[in-house]
């Protein structure tokens, strides 16, 4: 009991303490955005390997996420005898609102992020981070910023694609397994559709590519230990930026929808 309370304990303080260091990388950041000119090729570079080839891994879960939405949403109808027509609206309503931004995030966020740890970490147990420091190369400008940047400009990007394949397979599925007309599902969807969810969930999808950034380069650059701590980096990335993805996806389900 003991010894589990202070294992608990330990990586409370090591969660609490990554938390600090994500705000205090957040703050560096921040002020490495004047070096955007500097950094064009980097950040272009990071564009495509962050959005472009994450683009057929959202496209395919998205599919499922807008399928099974619809699937699931129709057999609570039935259950509570709600009608059809209205199968559309929900779909809509769960994917934008909810099911694109946040699944698209961790599915992202455990490839993007381990990605990020896994080649950071490397570069610093190998000291290829210290050799930049020492050519007067800052690892902000020229590793940090151009990877967050990325994640920040293209998760939202993203969650366009996934919204819209989200959609479309939610009105396969209705079409063919529930029985209801293309018509009717986007009528529904039409009727139920406001551009304020639609900007919510692309604010939310925002700071979540913020986040995934930061934590999978903060998680690199603390790296030690060879291989067996960039694999604990690459570990860590993975679980906290998944947590913090879905605690702040609450804390915007209190402020941007209220009831």
């Amino acid at each position: 009991m003991d010894l589990g309370l202070t294992l608990l304990g330990r990586r409370g303080v090591r969660f609490i303490t990554a938390l600090g260091g994500i705000c205090i990388l957040f703050a560096q950041f921040l002020y490495s955005l004047k070096d955007i000119p500097r950094s064009g090729k980097q950040i272009l570079q990071q564009l495509y390997v962050i959005g472009v080839r994450s683009l057929p891994l959202v496209i395919v879960i998205s599919i499922f996420v807008g399928a099974v939405s619809a699937w699931q949403a129709a057999y609570q109808f039935k259950f509570i005898g709600a009608p059809l027509r209205l199968l559309g609206s929900a779909v809509g309503k769960a994917v934008v609102i909810e099911l694109a931004p946040v699944l698209s995030a961790l599915v992202v966020g455990g490839r993007v992020g381990a990605g990020i740890a896994a080649e950071l970490g490397t570069m610093r147990v190998t000291e290829q981070i210290d050799a930049l420091d020492a050519m007067g190369i800052s690892p902000m400008r020229y590793l940090v910023m151009p990877r967050v940047l990325a994640c920040l400009v293209m998760m939202p990007l993203l969650v366009v694609f996934a919204n819209f394949i989200a959609i479309m397979g939610g009105l396969a599925v209705s079409v063919i397994g529930v029985d209801v007309s293309t018509e009717t599902f986007m009528n529904g969807f039409k009727n139920s559709f406001q551009i304020s969810d639609f900007i919510n969930g692309l604010t939310k999808a925002m700071v979540f590519g913020l986040l995934i950034g930061l934590v999978g380069c903060h998680e690199g650059f603390h790296a030690r230990g060879g291989a067996e701590g960039v694999g604990h980096a690459t570990t860590s990335a993975v679980v906290i930026s998944c947590v913090l993805i879905l605690v702040f996806n609450f804390i915007f389900a209190v402020i941007l929808f209220r009831l």
